[in-house]
């Protein structure tokens, strides 16, 4: 039994070690794509701990929300390429129900603020996919912040 259960653990750790080797290539994949969209549209902005790259494009004039704020935001979601998969005007919804990079980004501004969001796909969608977007994907966002409630 206590075979088995060793067994067990190893097959576990093995597998663990397999996945998380596999974000990091993917990662590495994003930060690539990303350095480079940044280079071919001279882009002047920052990396976050977390891999988002991000450019405030105009800074707001109020205070920056919180995780868990009601959001009203219009935004335009596009990929690498320029294609655009997403456009529209949120008018008030949970920050916590958007992808994490969403999350991250918008506290990078305060009320009356626009900002670029390059999002790396651990921060999207991961593996998944939908019509419009291919899974992996590192997404960009022009994201307008109007107002929050906290």
């Amino acid at each position: 039994m206590a075979i088995l259960f060793l067994l067990l653990i190893v097959i576990t750790s093995i597998s663990s070690c397999k996945k998380e080797d596999e974000e990091a290539k993917q990662a590495a994949i994003d930060h690539a794509l990303i350095e480079q969209y940044v280079a071919d549209n001279q882009l002047d902005g920052k990396f976050t701990l977390s891999g988002l790259y991000y450019v405030i494009e105009e800074a707001g004039n109020g205070e920056f929300p919180y995780p868990n704020a009601i959001v009203k935001v219009t935004y335009k979601g596009y990929l690498l390429d320029g294609s655009v998969f997403d456009e529209g005007h949120i008018s008030a919804s949970p920050l916590t129900n958007f992808i994490p990079g969403w999350v991250e980004g918008i506290q990078l501004i305060d009320e009356g603020g626009r900002i670029k969001l390059i999002i790396p796909s651990n921060l999207a969608y991961g593996p998944q996919s939908s019509e419009d977007i291919p899974q992996y994907s590192v997404l960009i966002f022009d994201v307008t912040l109007h107002a929050f409630e906290k």
